[in-house]
């Protein structure tokens, strides 16, 4: 498949996306609750329904997987061998709270591995996206574009760590890193920030789900990174289980 091809309109699916968070960002908004006790806005229901609609245009044969409808069963996922992985909101804790730190994800993912992903800031007007082999760059808010490349960390390891859910055990992991700097971050641009040569690794000891870390995953390893499991193995995609195990993302520096 010609990725790059597809590049433009993905990122016009996830600007149009934005566009309609904001919208709605700038307006006293109701939060509700989801069965598993996460916050939902209209925000993310309008964003979903932008990125989905827009897909099933690009590419009417591709599967889409998204946070919003993630009620397809497994016995019809385990066939896909390449599908969409969306989160219309990663990060709607930060985007009730209205810190700016909420994105936008959407991932190609083939043979169980983040080959393409997109992700978009709103509230920040930031882009960022990567080709598996072909780089890794990021839109700033004044329209202008750079290519991405992970840095070797500097005498502190500059940890980068959620601002919702930084328990215990990452903390722990983070303090065994030895001089260290903590930098906090949300949503996935904790993986972006590494991207991009602002921070150095980034371990997630706790709950995630596939649509949280697939374009954010593929947009780093796009940029020389890395993503892997505890024991070294990469984390992978199109589980039966959407949840995530635990995690590291880095720089190519870091060997566990």
């Amino acid at each position: 498949m010609n990725y790059e091809s597809l590049l433009d309109k993905l990122l016009e699916i996830a600007d149009s996306a934005s566009e309609k968070v904001m919208a709605i960002y700038q307006t006293d908004f109701q939060v509700e609750t989801k069965e598993d006790n996460s916050p939902i806005t209209e925000a993310d229901i309008a964003s979903h329904h932008a990125i989905v609609d827009g897909l099933k245009a690009l590419t009417p044969d591709i599967p889409i997987l998204s946070e919003e409808s993630a009620n397809a069963p497994w016995e019809e996922r385990k066939s896909w061998d390449r599908f969409w992985l969306v989160d219309p909101i990663d990060g709607t804790k930060e985007f009730t709270n209205r810190t700016g730190e909420f994105t936008v994800n959407i991932a190609l993912i083939e043979n169980g591995e983040p080959v393409m992903g997109v992700v978009t800031a709103p509230a920040l007007n930031e882009a960022y996206w990567g080709i598996k082999g072909q780089g890794a760059w990021k839109r700033e808010a004044d329209g202008s574009t750079r290519k991405l490349q992970v840095v070797n960390p500097p005498e502190a390891i500059r940890a980068v760590a959620s601002k919702s859910h930084l328990n215990q055990e990452t903390s722990n992991f983070i303090n065994q890193l030895g001089n260290h700097e903590l930098v906090q971050a949300g949503s996935s641009l904790k993986f972006c920030r590494i991207a991009e040569g602002e921070a150095d690794i980034y371990p997630r000891l706790g709950p995630t789900c596939e649509w949280d870390t697939g374009a954010a995953h593929a947009v780093l390893v796009a940029a020389g990174g890395k993503v892997t499991q505890l024991d070294g193995t990469p984390l992978a995609y199109g589980k039966e289980d959407v949840l995530n195990p635990n995690f590291v993302a880095s720089g190519a520096w870091y060997n566990g």
